[in-house]
């Protein structure tokens, strides 16, 4: 099953077990769900749901992961099994959320999980049918797991690989935030020494989809030539992150580490070198 999904498709799909997830962030999110949403879609939320913020983003960054075992009950919930299709979707093409929550869900074990190609504003062009309010559903049987499964990498991890170049380093930020420029979201404005920079936004052609698997393979093979096969992703809190390892599994590559805290844990870990381009 390929991991992006268009509206088209996606307005052929009858599944029975077919679940929507609307993963939009930003203020008054859940309001804005309420109000407009594509029919039958579950909200799932950034900061509850798909993290377990900390006190001191030093440690964990912005964006922890959740337990897997508060993870289970959040689909559980959310009425979601081990059989279920789901579907992802955001308001700015997987960039927030959408690609976080495809990451989580794949990492937790279920395979059948698709994004949004376009998010919401995508379906609305494609004619889907939209509803309002809450939607009905019924729990679903937790799933019981003990790990997440796709590879995941910690601030000690990438310092060793980069110390050793065992690794290519990938910061998928804006390039203005990557030279240190300025920063509008953490509190310290650079990047990883070592990394390299290759922004989300690349991903995407002039009408904000995704680009075919096969530019995004060519693209991506020579960007990365030369460069050790073992990749690292991050961005600024592990979020953005996932719609570059979204754009590589979507392209034919080994699904990469993700490494969840980012900048927003390095940059504020006392002692660690920040790098400027400017």
């Amino acid at each position: 099953m390929t991991p992006i999904i268009s509206s088209s498709e996606l307005n052929k799909i009858s599944a029975e077990n077919l679940i929507l997830l609307d993963a939009r962030t930003g203020k008054d999110v859940k309001q804005n769900y309420l109000e407009k949403h594509i029919r039958g879609a579950r909200f799932i939320d950034l900061d509850k749901d798909l993290a377990e913020i900390g006190e001191n983003a030093a440690f964990g960054g912005r964006h922890p992961l959740p337990s897997v075992e508060k993870f289970a009950e959040t689909l559980s919930d959310l009425g979601i099994s081990e059989e279920a299709h789901i579907v992802v979707y955001d308001d700015k093409n997987a960039s927030n959320a959408a690609a976080r929550a495809w990451w989580m869900l794949r990492s937790f074990g279920l395979e059948k999980v698709q994004v949004l190609d376009g998010g919401m504003q995508a379906a609305e062009k494609a004619g889907l049918e939209f509803s309002s309010g809450e939607e009905k559903f019924d729990k679903a049987a937790l799933i019981k797991k003990n790990h997440w499964s796709l590879p995941v990498s910690s601030l000690e991890v990438v310092e060793n690989e980069l110390t050793n170049d065992s690794s290519t380093v990938v910061d998928v930020r804006d390039a203005y935030r990557y030279k240190g420029e300025s920063e509008p979201i953490d509190l310290i404005a650079g990047h990883i020494p070592g990394a390299i920079n290759i922004p989300f936004s690349e991903n995407l052609d002039e009408n904000g989809n995704f680009l075919s698997p096969e530019i995004l393979k060519e693209k991506y093979s020579k960007l990365l030539q030369n460069k050790p096969e073992h990749l690292i992703i991050h961005c600024g809190s592990g979020v953005t992150a996932c719609h570059t390892i979204l754009a590589l599994d979507y392209a034919g590559f080994p699904i990469p580490a993700l490494y969840v805290g980012s900048w927003s844990e390095w940059s504020r870990r006392e002692g660690k070198e920040i790098a400027k381009d400017i």
